[in-house]
């Protein structure tokens, strides 16, 4: 059994999206004065490795409390052309980044969920058409180059619980 990280850290002042508010992470506490670390976390939703569900882009969307945590784990591959992708899988976008065309297949298809790469991100206008088809997506994923082409894996990538949450950072794994 092999666990590949597939997360980003969170740290002060990452970059986050265009016009989105700035990651502030402050120690508030140390062991030396108070006898304990404690930091302060402002952060928004959608930062970092991070998982967006409908509710996120579509009116009346699920949203994280509607979902039961087995919406966010299951039996996944990376996607290629020569692969059969199956309904109830997830499909982890690796060399590429999701096209209309391609689009249009995974909403015919209805993978469990998707999941790209931090080198690509995703067109407003698709990411919509996927949550709006209930596709939840995930973003950001490193190591993405250490995921077996062709053989299935377990993905894992539960959200904080976030009421009403839009969608929300994880902690992404593979169990190869």
């Amino acid at each position: 059994m092999k666990i590949v990280d597939l997360s980003l850290p969170l740290y002060d002042g990452m970059p986050v999206y265009p016009g989105d508010p700035k990651v502030k992470i402050k120690q508030v506490h140390t062991l030396v004065k108070q006898g304990w670390n404690l930091r302060t976390l402002f952060l928004n939703t959608h930062l970092g490795s991070h998982v967006n569900v409908p509710s996120h882009m579509v009116e009346n969307g699920k949203s994280l409390n509607d979902l039961s945590l087995d919406n966010f784990c299951g039996p996944a591959i990376v996607y290629g052309e020569s692969n059969s992708v199956k309904s109830g899988l997830g499909i982890i976008f690796r060399d590429q980044n999701i096209d209309e065309q391609t689009a249009r297949l995974l909403i015919k298809i209805k993978p469990k969920f998707v999941g790209l790469s931090s080198k690509y991100e995703f067109e407003i206008k698709i990411e919509k058409e996927l949550l709006e088809a209930g596709i939840i997506s995930y973003e950001n994923l490193v190591n993405t180059e250490k995921l077996p082409s062709g053989k299935q894996f377990m993905f894992y990538g539960f959200p904080l619980k976030i009421k009403d949450g839009d969608g929300a950072p994880v902690r992404a794994v593979a169990i190869i």
